[in-house]
Parts: C-alpha cells; structure tokens; sequence
C-alpha cells in the first residue's frame, strides 16, 4: 500500500538553481539531465540516493537525503531523462523495512 501511494504520489514543482544550459523550462519548473541535477543536490545539501522505483508511466522516483538525514529532496527523471525535483525538505527518517503482508482469504 505504501509503495503504491508513494509511486502515485501529487507535489508541486519546485524549482532550483542548477546551471542553465541543457534545461527544459516547464512553468516556473526546471528540469535538468539526471547528474546535473545529481551533481547539484550532492554539492549543495551532501545528499545521495537512499530509494527508488519505477511509477505506473515508466518515470524513476527516488528519494535522496543527506547522511545525517536533515535533509531530502524527491526526484522524478522521465523516460526521456528529463529530471525535476518535485519535494525537498528537512528531517528526513528512514523507516525499517516491513515485511510484506499476506492477503486474508
């Protein structure tokens, strides 16, 4: 169930100061190839990769946080590698994995 609201999951655009060049402007959202925003988001905040998956329309979610864990940020890169940021914020806490419930018959 987690996964699923996680994969289907609705936040605003926020948009980021990495550098201009390759960037595709989407309102006042902009997308940038996966390792500038990568680069980015490593320089910036020290944040790597702790989670990923793959939603219904064939986007990579994943979810990158500090070593900390002040912070984290959630990105989207399509299939056309295109990536934007679609959450940020702080006092990020990993949760244990849980085992997966069996259906009741």
């Amino acid at each position: 169930m987690f996964k699923r609201a996680a994969a289907t999951f609705a936040f605003g655009f926020l948009a980021f100061s990495a550098p201009a060049g390759t960037a595709e402007q989407i309102g006042t959202t902009r997308c940038e190839s996966r390792a500038a925003v990568l680069d980015y988001l490593s320089t910036k905040y020290s944040e790597a990769p702790v989670a990923m998956g793959v939603a219904k329309n064939g986007s990579l979610v994943e979810v990158l946080t500090s070593g900390a864990g002040s912070t984290f940020t959630i990105i989207v890169t399509r299939p056309n590698g295109t990536t934007c940021m679609v959450a940020a914020g702080q006092g990020w806490e990993s949760l244990s994995t849980l085992a997966p419930s069996k259906p009741r018959i």
